[in-house]
């Protein structure tokens, strides 16, 4: 018989302390037996310790309790007996010891001020409720003063007081204008935690009349306002100004400019100060500075660091904000502020004091007559917090005396029991900064066996399954359970069978023989009870026949089949899946007992099908694809869709049903495969159609189903392989009668938005689900698990309500009921929500880190309690992070890594580690809210793992013989290195290799000299590092030795480093255009070498094709090349040490349309341009020629006789006409004149600058290596203004614009 292991005696105290936890009962949460039990009370509502209440108001002081039988209440009053029998204005609620003092019918709140008591008392024992301190809430007047205003220097610090009225609570500071707009507020002007207004400098803008601060009392919804407060800045203008008004011009005069200063502390004052902060509470820290420029605050904490995630800057950095402050956060934090000419800095010794805590708060027990139990009270605080006992409310000391009790510091101890023993206790923790009282009762009862689980509760499992049997039991003392099988069967015993704690029987594998009635028997020294439940072992569901793959055409039709086998007494319900997703809402596809079939199949059918077959005892699924291939070419014959039915007639009219008839239209060369009805609701949803049903192709008349309070219309649908006809006119309209609703919203659900509330939703019924009109709903909730009735509440037609003020995350019982004008639907069924989550309280405890291997650590941790989740345990997230590395010692930027695990996981993996190295870890509990506090820091190392390359591998000086190499450390040493190992191998000219030496280099070495080797040798070194894990990767190298002394090639002196010593091409690089590409290359090695380039297609098998490069160039174009087209290419130098670059791979450009060229630029534009040009100057040379010397005109005469002396002829030496001055022809040219009167191009105007290509166009080559820009990406140029010359158009001018 398989049973809990026994704890092993190791010590007496653990012994007794265990027997008492084992020995006390736990009472089972059912409500029949919760009201037959005796119980003492427990407060279960009560107002808070620090209750501020508003003096217009009633005051409520809340006190709640439960208890068998219900407890009587009284209240105490500064320590007596307050009698409410004698004051009218104080009222008891019925039931309840809630105190209600009638403020509003001529109570003073001031009057029933206070400290307040209850105490909840029944015949099993008495609790009492906090010390309740009650405060009317005040918001006096400011007091009046008289303000003078304030003038102050540009540049100069200033402090505006507001000094509220002190009140209770304290109230609100703001600052605003006239105008009731908050003053805009920065880091030169701010607000402090006082409500004093700092200004750090002032400036000219800071003038104004109307700095007023106001004081909200948020409880009495009130707002004080102080007098306003006048600021006159004056700038050093208008004060030079004003001295320059004021004295002669032979005076010195001005005001000295606006000097900036390095930061004295406004708040506060001194380099130290003293904070006193309680845990738990929000720390906040202040430092506001003057200074010109405005000065920067920074904060750190000495000797640590500032607590991250818990860590806030507010009011521009001015103020540190730390939350949820512990012991920890004690420590003198330094604020810095800091400008351009200096910085101060001003200490705050922060202490943290803490109010008592619970470490272990006392719990109710209950016990059986003659057992033993302890009350433990543990609690913590700064300073230790004293512990108290009461008993019924009454100091332990003077309370009546009990033989069973006896008092041990923070526990009492109780031994041998009796029923007079039940009583309540309290303990009370308490220390300067506040107290804790907690009750916790004990109540001893003797009661005879009870068996909760229902009398013949019928048990169903599937065979080979696991099989639960409950035997839910309660007694006092605690009875014994035994199971037996059948009327007369034996007590059962044996490894197949499991007996929990709870008394449930659990059946591991549950077989046909398992079947049968089994009886329960719990039985104490007060009685005996037995009870009967019964197993039926059912035979697993199976799919028989598969779906299989499918092949089918567009267009076709095809089925895929689920033949299942199941138990007799089980009804299967069968689903179909496309893609793990519901089928599409399509006639298409119709769902058979056995099959799915799809008509008309289209490409959108493609996929993977799933029939999924469920009981309620078990579930299986098999999957099957379909592939859809393009339909054969059509026939001759022409097939269409149907032709729409017609004359659709309604007979038969009942409440809930109605007959329709119709007559088919044509079909069209294709048979009618089925008729589809549909439905339209002319009272909710007018001109909106709905699937109501579908019949055979054969059939013309169907007896339909009707829903209450719709005005219903029909229409039909004729479908054949081809598709679907038109709808049918629709038919008359028939309205049916209105009813209760019929179903009640689906999908009800509770899941709180924030921890103090519960959102309730659901889906609204539709329509023509209404049954009727006034469509409403009821919805109810109350906690799960708690003696609660129902809250019930009634919405309008909407689809959620808002439960305020709830526990956090506690379980509910909700149900949505829908309601119209004609009554309720059904009894809806309940299910179960939540309040909303809250972060989670607490951080896993005992974070151990196993490491694996050099790379590789698992983490474990402890979870945490449940309750203290506050919300949907969705995991744990482990933060870590590289704090340096062993073999360096050196620190770096910390980046964090996270790693989620998924559900209560208490261990993972942490992958990716780099060996020899420090690591920290901490952990944090995650639920729907977000992230719990984090672990304290685990600290743990990795091992020592293998290291990477060396960074490098050198090898200089070649003579005949030797070669010296140097090397680097590698990057990632992974621990401590232990020597370096070297492999070479000499390479002849058919590049086969010799035999491999290998030496052992110690690991602080880091460079050899290698000696007899062979002269005018190539060979290959190996080189690599090892740890005392093992060996790293390798470098590689090649060098070789010269062929005589004369070939050393010796560095330069003072040029600071040595010569390549072997040859060897690098860094090939490919420039390409269309048809061409430019070649480049970097070459180490001895001058004169041969060079040429191999090219050919990329992925070809042909013969590589050599280009000779002319000299010692190290570039080469390549011509002639495919436009599009990827080649490869590589180049080698020739000679006895003939050698080859590494490939590499280029791609020429597209073939492009030509490229467009300006024609300007082109020769024979020009020389037409020019031709035209000559052809003026002759014609124009030919008119005047005609006017000087005709003769025809009379005029002719009189101008030979009187020549104008501005009129001379042209000049024969230089062909010019004597009209135009010499100086004209040489007057610079206009904005826009395209040549410059030297006929030279200015380079601005060049049509080749690359300024025209724009930014991003890549650089391409020439043909003869020149770069250029990418013509396909030029840009068109803009016409400069001013482009027409306004001169006469001279012929000078006339020649300038053309050549």
């Amino acid at each position: 018989m398989m049973k809990k292991k026994s704890i092993p005696a190791s010590k007496p105290f653990l012994i007794l302390f265990l027997c008492q936890i084992i020995s006390a009962l736990d009472v089972p949460l059912d409500s029949k037996l919760l009201e037959e039990l005796s119980q003492p009370p427990t407060i279960t509502h009560q107002s808070p310790k620090d209750y501020i209440v508003d003096p217009r108001e009633n005051i409520v002081i809340q006190c709640e309790a439960k208890g068998k039988p219900p407890p009587s209440f009284s209240w105490t009053r500064n320590g007596t007996h307050f009698d409410i029998d004698k004051d009218a204005q104080v009222t008891m609620k019925p039931n309840s010891g809630t105190l209600v003092i009638n403020i509003m019918n001529g109570g003073k709140a001031e009057a029933y001020e206070g400290v307040y008591q209850c105490t909840a008392r029944n015949e099993r024992g008495a609790a009492i409720s906090n010390n309740i301190v009650i405060r009317p809430s005040r918001s006096p007047l400011w007091t009046k003063e008289k303000l003078e205003p304030h003038q102050v220097r540009e540049g100069d610090s200033l402090v505006l007081h507001c000094r509220p009225p002190v009140g209770l609570p304290p109230p609100i500071i703001f600052w605003m204008d006239n105008a009731f707009q908050r003053l805009p507020q920065s880091e030169r002007v701010s607000q402090g935690l006082n409500g004093d207004l700092y200004f750090s400098n002032v400036q000219p803008e800071d003038t104004r009349e109307d700095y007023i601060c106001y004081a909200r009392f948020n409880h009495t919804q009130t707002i004080q306002q102080k007098q306003p407060i006048s600021v006159k800045v004056f700038s050093m203008d208008s004060l030079n100004d004003t001295i320059a008004a004021n004295l002669s011009d032979t005076d010195i005069y001005g005001a000295k400019p606006v000097t900036e200063r390095q930061p004295i502390l406004l708040t506060p004052t001194g380099s130290t100060s003293t904070k006193v902060e309680l845990r738990g509470n929000v720390l906040l820290l202040e430092c506001i500075a003057a200074g010109l420029p405005t000065p920067v605050i920074r904060w750190i904490k000495e000797g640590g660091e500032l607590p991250a995630n818990r860590t806030f800057f507010e009011n521009f950095k001015k103020t540190l904000k730390i939350i949820d402050v512990s012991e920890a956060d004690s420590g003198n934090y330094k604020c810095i502020a800091r400008n351009t000419l200096g910085s101060v800095h001003h200490v705050i010794s922060v202490t943290v004091k803490a109010a008592p805590y619970w470490i272990t708060a006392p719990r109710n027990l209950v016990l059986s007559p003659g057992e033993d139990g302890t009350l433990i009270c543990r609690a913590n605080g700064n300073p230790k917090p004293s512990i108290s006992w009461l008993a019924n409310g009454v100091p332990i000391a003077i309370a009546p005396e009990d033989p069973s009790r006896k008092v041990d510091g923070d526990t009492i101890i109780f031994s041998h029991v009796q029923e007079r023993s039940s009583a309540v206790y309290q303990c009370n923790a308490s220390n300067e900064y506040g107290y804790l009282l907690a009750n916790a009762f004990v109540n001893v009862l003797a009661e005879p066996p009870r068996i909760l689980t229902p009398a013949n509760k019928l048990y169903q499992v599937i065979a080979d399954s696991p099989a639960l049997l409950d035997c839910a039991y309660f007694g006092s003392p605690k009875p014994e359970i035994e199971w037996f099988k059948g009327v007369k069967g034996s007590i059962l015993r044996g490894n197949e069978y499991v007996f929990h704690d709870n008394g449930t029987l659990e059946i591991p594998v549950a077989q046909k023989d398992s079947t049968g009635t089994y009886t329960c028997v719990a039985r104490n020294e007060l009685g005996k009870i037995q009870n009967e439940v019964h197993l039926e072992i059912k035979d697993p569901t199976m799919i028989i026949k598969q779906p299989e793959y499918k092949v089918v055409q567009r267009y076709g039709q095809v089925s895929f089949e689920c033949i299942i086998k199941h138990d007799s007494t089980l009804l299967p319900t069968v689903i179909w899946l496309k893609d793990n997703d519901e089928l599409p809402d399509d006639e298409r596809f119709l769902v058979g007992k056995d099959n799915l079939t799809i008509m008309n199949v289209t490409d959108k059918d493609d996929g993977t099908y799933t029939c999924i077959v469920n009981t309620t005892l078990d579930s299986v699924s098999a999957s099957a694809v379909l592939t859809v291939v393009a339909a054969p070419p059509t026939p001759a014959i022409i097939y269409a869709r149907p032709n729409p039915p017609f004359d659709l007639e309604l007979t038969g009219q009942l409440e809930r049903s109605i007959e329709l008839s119709w007559i088919p239209g044509d079909e069209n060369n294709s048979p009618i495969t089925h008729f589809v009805i549909e439905y339209e609701d002319g009272l909710h949803e007018p001109g909106v159609w709905h699937y109501q049903t579908e019949v055979p192709g054969t059939q013309t008349t169907v007896q339909l189903k009707l829903s209450p309070y719709v005005n219903y219309s029909f229409r039909v649908v004729a479908v054949n392989k081809i598709g679907r006809s038109q709808p049918s006119e629709p038919s008359e309209q028939y309205l049916t009668k209105s009813a209760n609703p019929d179903e009640n919203p689906a999908n009800v659900q509770g899941v709180g938005s924030e921890p103090d509330n519960l959102v309730i939703t659901w889906e609204s019924l539709k329509g023509f689900q209404s049954n009727g009109p006034g469509l409403q709903y009821k919805v109810s909730w109350r906690q799960k698990d708690v003696d609660d009735e129902w809250t019930s509440v009634i919405v309008a037609n909407v689809s959620k309500y808002i439960v305020s003020g709830t526990p956090t995350f506690v379980p509910y019982e909700i149900k949505v009921q829908a309601l119209n004008d004609l009554g309720y639907a059904p009894e809806p069924s309940e299910v179960i929500g939540h309040s909303g989550e809250d972060l989670p309280m607490v951080a896993p405890g005992n974070v151990q880190v196993h490491v694996v291997n050099s790379t590789l650590a698992k983490v474990h941790w402890d979870p945490v309690p449940l309750k203290t989740v506050r919300g949907h345990l969705q995991g744990y997230k482990v933060y870590y992070w590289k704090v340096q590395s062993l073999s360096r010692r050196s620190r770096r930027h910390v980046e964090k890594k996270i790693l989620t695990f998924r559900g209560n996981k208490t261990f993972g993996m942490l992958p990716g580690l780099e060996p020899y190295s420090s690591y920290k870890l901490n952990v944090r509990v995650v639920n729907g809210k977000g992230e719990g506090p984090a672990s304290p820091d685990k600290v743990f190392k990795t091992p020592e793992g293998v290291p990477s390359s060396p960074s490098y591998l050198k090898i200089t000086n070649p003579t005949l013989d030797s070669l010296t190499l140097e090397w680097g450390s590698p990057t990632h040493p992974n621990g401590v290195l232990t020597s370096y190992i070297l492999k070479f191998q000499p390479i002849n000219n058919t590049h086969e290799l010799g035999p491999l030496v290998e030496i052992r280099i110690p690991a602080n070495e880091s460079s050899l000299i290698l000696k007899n080797l062979n002269y005018s040798t190539r060979y290959k070194f190996y080189f690599n590092a090892q740890t005392s894990v093992g060996s790293g990767s390798q470098i590689t190298e090649e060098a070789v030795t010269i062929m005589d002394e004369a070939g050393i090639l010796h560095p330069a002196v003072g040029a600071g480093k040595v010569q390549p010593l072997y040859p060897r091409i690098r860094n090939v690089t490919t420039a390409a255009a269309e048809t061409y590409a430019n070649i480049s290359w970097e070459y180490e090695g001895p001058d004169h070498a041969n060079f040429y380039v191999e090219y050919g297609v990329a992925g070809s098998k042909e013969d590589w094709k050599k280009e000779i490069v002319n000299g010692s160039r190290s570039f080469f174009v390549l011509k002639g090349l495919t436009p599009g087209t990827a080649y490869k290419v590589r180049v080698g130098a020739e000679g006895l040490s003939g050698f080859r670059s590494s490939e590499d791979v280029f791609e020429t450009g597209p073939a492009m349309a030509s490229r467009q060229v300006d024609i300007a630029t082109q020769g024979w534009f020009i020389g037409l341009m020019c031709a035209v040009a000559l052809l003026i100057l002759i014609l124009l040379i030919v008119c005047f020629i005609r006017r000087n010397k005709g003769g025809k005109y009379p005029v002719k005469e009189k101008e030979d006789a009187h020549a104008d002396p501005e009129i001379q002829p042209m000049k024969e030496d230089d062909g010019t006409f004597g009209e135009y001055s010499d100086a004209e022809d040489h007057k610079p040219l206009k904005k826009g004149s395209r040549t410059p009167s030297d006929r030279t191009v200015k380079k601005e105007d060049s049509d080749d600058s690359l300024v025209d290509y724009g930014e991003g166009v890549n650089g391409q080559f020439n043909e003869d290596g020149s770069f250029i820009g990418q013509y396909s990406g030029k840009k068109e140029k803009e016409p400069a203004e001013g482009n027409e010359s306004s001169e006469a158009p001279s012929p000078v001018n006339a020649m300038n614009s053309f050549v």
